[in-house]
């Protein structure tokens, strides 16, 4: 399938061009600069062009990733050229112009579908992620889409773009609106961030870690967000006469007030418990992966940093509340806990499958008859450091003693100091190795 992603050498353009490439789909990426563009287009094994309509001519899907702001241009620019019984998907965050636009200006036999990942280009799967579609028909596009998105484990919602609006005047006008102005506020006020966090409650850190997540995304893109949606203004107006209405009540020092319109707020926000159960759950997240580094103090773990995904391997040497001491390849590296991620157990056998190079045993084990010798060659490949397991040969004759048979094996390890614990393990099974 041919797919042309319009703004796809940056942001959550480029997120969804390499996730497509993973899919096997044939990819066009466009955008503004061509240097840049020539450049990652080569890294990733697609084509690039600086030209829209050339891009959308063959394709069977086009996707718009553009700013907001451009997005109606582009549609104007590219609907004319798009093939009948292609698709037109935007990725916006408004999606009532786009849709009207999409819906006016394609020819006829093209298909139109407004979508909204509520994501960013850090995640790293669409797995449990929500996507809006907020389709005028249901086309054979449309299934497509939703089958596809299934597969991946995306939680869909299917609405109207004038209800999308809405709802993300609140879900992102509203919250980023607020979010913004503390992150301004405590600017303002001269407080420094890491000196307030020594003093700080585990949600007031929390807290700073959504604030800070939200004002480190593309400036641009959140004005366009509080600009281009036509609910905006109503929400924004809203907020601040609430704000001055509480501030009022603590001005007069009017506790009954105050009291009454926190609890109103507060049943208002609904199933009070679940909401408590999340963010107890998102705390306690906080510190889990901390507790098993320091369990893991003097032993071999493996480490992801979640910006550059590079893996590292080694052993904990030292943790403090922020950093931890790896020694790898007998360097000492320091990391910074915020930035990393454990690997599973089965991520790092995988890892280490991918990148150790693999060594081969084999061993002769005698075993009484009735012994399984498949059962003993799984078992064998379960352990950490062993890739594979076979079976080689299955002997009784004269240097075997009576009702007992020589099993010998071959299996393949990333780590050979693994060969004691298969053969620990060969042992506690009742065989004497030969």
């Amino acid at each position: 399938m041919r797919v042309a992603v319009i703004g796809g050498t940056r942001g959550l353009g480029n997120w969804i061009a390499n996730f497509l490439i993973k899919r096997g789909c044939e990819l066009t990426i466009t955008g503004r600069n061509s240097m840049v563009g020539k450049s990652l287009a080569k890294k990733m094994g697609v084509t690039y062009t600086s030209n829209n309509i050339e891009a959308v001519l063959q394709a069977d899907v086009v996707i718009l990733a553009v700013p907001i702001e451009t997005t109606p241009q582009i549609i104007r620019e590219i609907a004319p050229h798009l093939k009948e019984g292609s698709l037109l998907a935007d990725v916006t965050s408004v999606k009532e112009e786009p849709a009207s636009l999409m819906n006016q200006f394609v020819p006829k036999g093209v298909e139109v579908l407004p979508t909204h990942p509520m994501f960013g280009p850090r995640v790293r799967s669409l797995e449990g992620q929500v996507v809006v579609l907020t389709p005028s028909q249901s086309g054979e596009w449309y299934q497509r889409v939703v089958d596809f998105l299934e597969n991946e484990q995306v939680r869909i919602l299917v609405t109207s773009p004038d209800i999308h609006d809405r709802m993300m005047s609140i879900v992102q006008g509203l919250t980023h609106f607020a979010y913004i102005s503390i992150a301004a506020a405590i600017e303002r006020l001269g407080v420094e961030v890491k000196d307030s966090r020594k003093f700080a409650s585990p949600i007031y850190s929390l807290m700073l870690d959504i604030i800070a997540r939200i004002v480190a995304q593309n400036p641009y893109l959140c004005y366009s967000i509080q600009t281009r949606n036509r609910y905006v203004a109503e929400v924004h107006q809203t907020f601040l006469e609430t704000f001055q209405e509480l501030k009022s009540m603590i001005d007069q020092e009017n506790q009954e007030d105050f009291v009454k319109a926190m609890s109103s707020a507060a049943k208002h926000l609904d199933d009070l418990e679940a909401a408590l159960g999340r963010s107890d759950k998102a705390i306690s997240a906080l510190n889990s992966e901390v507790k098993v580094i320091k369990n893991s103090l003097g032993q071999e773990i493996g480490l992801r940093h979640m910006y550059s995904g590079k893996i590292h391997l080694g052993v904990i040497t030292d943790l403090s509340p922020d950093f931890l001491t790896l020694k790898e390849n007998n360097k000492e590296i320091h990391l910074k806990l915020s930035n990393i991620e454990i690997l599973s157990p089965e991520e790092l056998k995988e890892w280490k499958i991918q990148n150790s190079p693999e060594k081969t045993y084999d061993v002769s084990v005698i075993f009484p008859e009735i012994s399984d010798p498949d059962l003993i060659a799984r078992t064998i490949e379960a352990l950490e450091d062993v890739v594979e397991c076979q079976i080689v040969d299955v002997y009784m004759g004269k240097q075997i003693p009576v009702n007992m048979k020589s099993i010998t094996l071959r299996y393949q390890l990333i780590n050979p100091d693994g060969r004691l614990n298969v053969e620990n393990l060969l042992v506690g099974f009742g065989g004497q190795i030969r």
